[in-house]
């Protein structure tokens, strides 16, 4: 067995075990067809490396060129079909299967030109660069927030895509591609054709493997992170992602408020109406403050009825404003589960985090607040007044230090 043949055999093993990978992941990301998508674009490949071997024992080796070139492209429009999936953007279907044909067409016929000629390496090699621009333009075209490992992909996608304009001209510097169909896998250049698709391959499967991990992590840290009925934050998640909100504010020298809400007379709603009604109520509430909260603000459901949201960037007076905007807009609300006359309200409490100040201490002042507000007749909005000493720090955020 020759390098090249080593390599193939490794690469097809490869494609097996990253196909038994992404099918793995499948079972954790039942909601969407990426990992499905990118199984069986993995399972082609192995088909093709199969394809691969098998040229050498036929006499007429032109069927069997243009259906393993026909197979790995497939793969490739299979692997954008699970890169759109997961990046929630619409796979291109049409355009990449007229694509795949038009292709295929192409190499049929360029089958016909002399064996070493440019026209004929470019028509096997430039529609896989294509597909692989194709992956890059559908990781950029996403409105998910990308991080520094999708921005990696697309420069793997891009690297592996110029590789694939590079190797016609491989080829001419290596001496050929052999001197037909059968003899490719003793040449040179086919040895360096297969280590780079080796290299690459595996640099954007484990990169894309290491993606939906992260996806499929994210997702059930947020569930354990969320309270079911309100769909909110639970207390352990808005805690966590409130001190990240005002740590950030901290450093970028901008105010950050908090805005706790209690619904009033709860028990009463429970006691007069069932605690489906209350249920309801508590979905209402959430929803409204869903609705009122922009991106960068934060919030959570962080007791039975008692809800909390920061806000960085905004002021006591601005924050207070919220408030009160909330409270008298939810009191105008109707609940479809309560009668046409009663109307639910919610009494607030609001603190700015003042400097040297950690957040415990905010908690406790926007509490205090609470409490006035309650006290003091309920449905309305008190504040948190202090003053302000000292230097707020990241580490006094979180109670440390």
């Amino acid at each position: 067995m020759g390098g090249a043949e080593f390599i193939l055999a490794i690469n097809l093993l490869v494609a097996g075990l990253l196909a038994a990978a992404f099918m793995t992941v499948s079972f954790y990301d039942v909601g969407r067809a990426s990992a499905r998508w990118l199984v069986f674009g993995y399972l082609l490949g192995m088909v093709y490396f199969a394809v691969e071997f098998a040229i050498p024992v036929f006499d007429n080796a032109r069927p069997a060129v243009v259906a393993g070139f026909a197979v790995f492209l497939g793969a490739t429009i299979a692997f954008n079909g699970g890169l759109a999936h997961k990046y929630g953007v619409a796979p291109p279907w049409v355009p990449m299967l007229v694509f795949l044909f038009a292709a295929i067409a192409a190499v049929y016929f360029a089958e016909d030109l002399p064996r070493q000629s440019l026209a004929r390496m470019m028509a096997y090699q430039l529609p896989y660069a294509a597909m692989q621009f194709v992956g890059v333009g559908i990781v950029w075209s996403s409105r998910q927030r990308r991080d520094r490992l999708d921005h990696l992909l697309m420069a793997v996608l891009a690297a592996s895509a110029l590789q694939f304009v590079s190797k016609p001209f491989i080829a001419h510097a290596l001496g050929g591609w052999g001197a037909n169909p059968q003899a490719y896998l003793q040449s040179n250049y086919a040895l360096v054709s297969q280590s780079l698709g080796t290299v690459f391959g595996m640099a954007i499967a484990l990169l894309i493997l290491v993606i939906l991990v992260r996806d499929v992590l994210a997702e059930v840290t947020l569930k354990s992170e969320t309270d079911t009925l309100s769909r909110l934050l639970n207390r352990g998640g808005f805690e966590r992602h409130a001190e990240i909100a005002m740590r950030d504010a901290v450093r970028k020298g901008i105010p950050v408020a908090l805005v706790i809400a209690d619904l009033d007379h709860f028990k009463s709603i429970n006691d007069s109406f069932g605690h489906a009604s209350g249920d309801r109520v508590i979905e209402a509430f959430a929803g409204f403050l869903r609705d009122a909260a922009a991106d960068h603000h934060v919030a959570g459901r962080i007791g039975g009825e008692e809800f909390a949201i920061i806000l960085p960037g905004t002021n006591l007076a601005a924050a207070r404003l919220f408030a009160e905007g909330a409270r008298s807009a939810f009191g105008a609300l109707p609940i479809d589960c309560l009668p046409a006359d009663h109307r639910c309200t919610a009494s607030f409490g609001v603190a700015e985090l003042r400097l040297a100040e950690g957040f415990i201490d905010l908690m406790r002042r926007a509490d205090e607040a609470l409490y006035q507000a309650k006290g003091s007749g309920r449905d309305r909005v008190r504040i948190s007044m202090g003053s302000k000493a000292g230097v707020a720090t990241p580490d006094r955020i979180s109670g440390r230090g």
